[in-house]
């Protein structure tokens, strides 16, 4: 039996792709549900505690009461402003120790899994160790062929989001006929991709971009697409979807690609060098 798994839920299909994964091994596990960001469906009929983002020594308690061994970070959560936080004593103390203020998503992530892995004493493992098979591979995974132009946006969109990755701010970047539509920091995809449809112009659609950022900790935070991308996508007029492969994630690749088939959209995993 594998030892208990605590689950940091966030918004998005991720956590309840993680849980059924759980249900389906018999494996044990209990959620921490963040108050006004998880979903109440996702934790419906399933151990869990809610827990206001601030209350991060509270997760610990819980965690170490369930007798939780092991931890994964999962879905989509809302930074807030440091004013906005109101934190307990414990996300105090490691917001002070972290310099948390001058950290960007991942430099703040990795601190995190630091101090829960040297200080807590809990294994933090990644999304990808639980979903095999939900990594993206080299190549087009729909009928939809991108072309050469296409692949020239690719390539652009690579560099640029490389480039605002290296900065620690966003992970995804919309081009289109060489012309960068907009850049993701954190507003989110869905948001970004929002803003790239209303500044979209005449001629073939653009194309998203995700990639992971350099150096990135690779157990948080990765580049993350699914079917609700694919939609925005589709609504911001794009004409494909290219990720990193072997570095972003797609949930439920086979509803993914009859999403983007039906839309007309391609989606392919790209290979990033470390150095490109």
């Amino acid at each position: 039996m594998p030892p208990k798994l605590g689950i940091v839920a966030g918004a998005g299909d991720l956590p309840v792709r993680i849980i059924q994964a759980c249900r389906e091994t018999g494996r044990p596990f209990h959620v921490i549900a963040i108050e006004d960001q998880t979903p109440a469906t996702t934790v419906a009929d399933v151990p869990h505690t809610w827990l206001p983002l601030s209350a991060a020594g509270k997760a610990v308690k819980t965690f170490r009461r369930e007798g939780v061994e092991e931890l994964v970070m999962a879905g989509d959560i809302r930074r807030p402003s440091l004013s906005e936080l109101k934190p307990d004593l414990w996300t105090a103390r490691f917001l002070a120790r972290a310099g948390a203020g001058g950290l960007g998503d991942d430099g703040l992530l990795s601190a995190l899994i630091k101090e829960l892995e040297e200080r807590e004493g809990f294994r933090v493992v990644g999304v990808d160790s639980l979903l095999p098979g939900a990594t993206a591979e080299v190549g087009v995974l729909g009928a939809v062929q991108p072309d050469s132009d296409a692949i020239a946006d690719v390539e652009r969109g690579i560099q640029v989001a490389r480039g605002i990755g290296a900065l620690d701010v966003g992970q995804g970047a919309v081009v289109q006929q060489g012309l960068v539509l907009a850049v993701e920091a954190i507003e989110g995809t869905d948001a970004m991709l929002a803003r790239a449809g209303d500044l979209r112009r005449d001629g073939p659609g653009g194309v998203l971009v995700k990639v992971r950022k350099p150096g990135q900790e690779d157990r948080a935070d990765l580049p993350t697409i699914g079917v609700g991308t694919v939609s925005a996508a589709a609504d911001a007029g794009l004409r494909g979807i290219a990720v990193e492969a072997g570095g972003a994630l797609i949930v439920d690749a086979p509803a993914v690609v009859r999403a983007a088939d039906a839309a007309g959209l391609f989606v392919m995993g790209v290979p990033v060098p470390e150095g490109g």
